[in-house]
């Protein structure tokens, strides 16, 4: 029994008020139950905040129960946290787990007099390793060793890069180009979409200068040098020169600083142009339109036609970009050969001849077959000795596409680039895998096999210049194996 002294002051004024306090406002937000978890808070500031949460309609649990869906920690590791909810757990088996939030995501909630939506930042959880992109180890350096598909997962960054390469080569500056080309394609090779410049660490070809690129982009989603080399004067202008049949980069450069900007310019001086050219440019609007791969497969079919009947037995491949699986592309890539070497000398000449009499031929420039054994040695040619045409074919098209009112429509014809290729049945596995590009896959196949093989590769031969012999293949199976590269379909060729 209590001295009545003590029993006056338990029956104080103060005391009364107290115990007869208003309830709490009833809660705006059933579906949130929190507790605010002690250890760290200290029970003074656990007891403000839950007067501050319950003023605002929150519901505060006193007690840590399977009612609970959210609890509050302050100053705790995710590892400490997950810790004590485990030890929670213990009592209450079976049921339902609360999420497990640090204080920001309450006194955020708080300042909203709502509850705000729970971000990854405001979770209490030991976040898993992400599942990076490959790193050096499993990313390999050479284009040639990791399979590039047609579509993936990163076409805004790897464009922004290729325009800069594009750019160096307009400049001549080809170790700039080389260095985002090579950017651009592991980008292409990756399985994900990258979302953070951390993702890009370890991986080959990523320097200083593709990295700002990137982060620029993530962060802003567009990248300032980009756009200025997009739309400054002289990208613009050395894009549309070196569309044209027949133009390159220098060519291109000279019309530029001599103050030429449009082709109707180009037009005005015909005696400044080669007849290839001048082809380029009269049938500019069909050749900038890209060919689909129907029309290439009908070109196939024509090309095919006119070899059978100049010599039974020849083959027609269909190479470059349709081969590695494009819908569409700029130009159409034949390899012509016959099984029985030798036969296919002279060939080219007589198909063209055929072609002609069709009146397909618009224009065409015929090289004859340069090959000799320095071209088989030499590590570094590119240009291959083949027997070729650079064309321009008039491929039929259907008659509704003349003119609806005629009464008898002449047959239109849409002016495509064509190149036909001749080459000897020994080197054709060389050819069709120099041919079916792309051609940054090919410069690095060139570069892996010099460098990591000591052997000199190009589109007529693999040569061993210590043992002073050639491979000889059959297939381009044969071709990966003697590199010791895992095979890789023409699919997955698009570096």
């Amino acid at each position: 029994m209590l001295p009545k002294r003590r029993r006056v002051r338990a029956e104080s004024p103060r005391c009364i008020v107290a115990s007869s306090a208003p309830p709490p406002p009833p809660a705006r937000f059933p579906g949130v139950a929190i507790y605010l978890a002690e250890p760290r808070m200290g029970r003074s500031r656990r007891a403000f905040l839950t007067r501050l949460a319950r003023s605002k309609g929150f519901r505060i649990l006193d007690t840590y129960s399977s009612e609970v869906t959210h609890v509050v920690m302050e100053q705790t590791s995710a590892k400490e946290a997950i810790c004590w909810q485990k030890n929670m757990d213990a009592h209450l088996p079976g049921c339902p787990q609360p999420v497990l939030l640090d204080i920001s995501w309450f006194t955020e909630s708080m300042a909203a007099g709502q509850p705000v939506p729970e971000e990854p930042r405001h979770r209490l959880e030991v976040t898993q390793p992400k599942k990076e992109p490959p790193s050096s180890v499993m990313m390999p350096a050479y284009a040639c060793q990791r399979p590039t598909p047609l579509t993936h997962h990163n076409v805004t960054l790897s464009e922004a890069l290729e325009i800069l390469a594009e750019a160096a080569g307009f400049e001549g500056n080809e170790g700039r180009l080389l260095s985002f080309y090579r950017a651009a394609s592991v980008l292409k090779s990756l399985p994900c979409p990258v979302t953070s410049l951390s993702q890009l660490q370890g991986l080959p070809h990523f320097g200083e200068h593709s990295s700002r690129v990137i982060q620029e982009l993530l962060e802003h989603g567009t990248c300032e040098e980009v756009e200025q080399v997009r739309c400054s004067e002289r990208h613009q202008t050395m894009k549309l020169f070196t569309q044209v049949f027949g133009v390159g980069v220098k060519t291109a450069n000279r019309w530029y600083l001599e103050g030429l900007r449009t082709l109707e310019e180009l037009r005005e001086q015909p005696q400044r142009l080669t007849q290839q050219q001048k082809a380029g440019l009269q049938y500019y609007q069909d050749l900038s339109t890209p060919v689909g791969r129907a029309d290439a497969e009908a070109l196939q079919q024509l090309v095919e036609a006119a070899v059978r009947q100049t010599l039974p037995g020849a083959t027609v491949t269909l190479t470059g970009g349709f081969r590695r699986g494009k819908l569409q592309g700029h130009d159409v890539d034949f390899l012509i050969t016959h099984p029985e070497e030798g036969q296919e000398v002279g060939l080219l000449p007589k198909v063209m001849s055929h072609l002609q009499s069709q009146g397909l031929v618009l224009y065409h420039q015929y090289h004859r077959s340069h090959l000799d054994s320095t071209h088989l040695l030499r590590q570094n040619y590119t240009m291959d000795a083949f027997e070729r045409s650079f064309c321009i074919l008039g491929l039929p098209q259907s008659p509704h596409a003349a003119s609806a009112g005629a009464l008898h429509p002449c047959p239109t014809r849409k002016a495509v680039r064509v190149d036909l290729v001749v080459t000897p049945n020994s080197q054709f596995p060389f050819a069709l895998l120099g041919w079916t590009g792309s051609q940054l896959f090919e410069r690095e196949l060139r570069r892996f096999s010099r460098q990591e093989k000591g052997l000199w590769l190009n589109s007529h031969s693999l040569f061993d210049p210590e043992r002073k012999t050639f491979f000889h293949a059959t297939s381009e199976e044969d071709i990966f194996r003697f590199l010791g590269l895992k095979y890789l379909p023409p699919e997955q060729r698009n570096a």
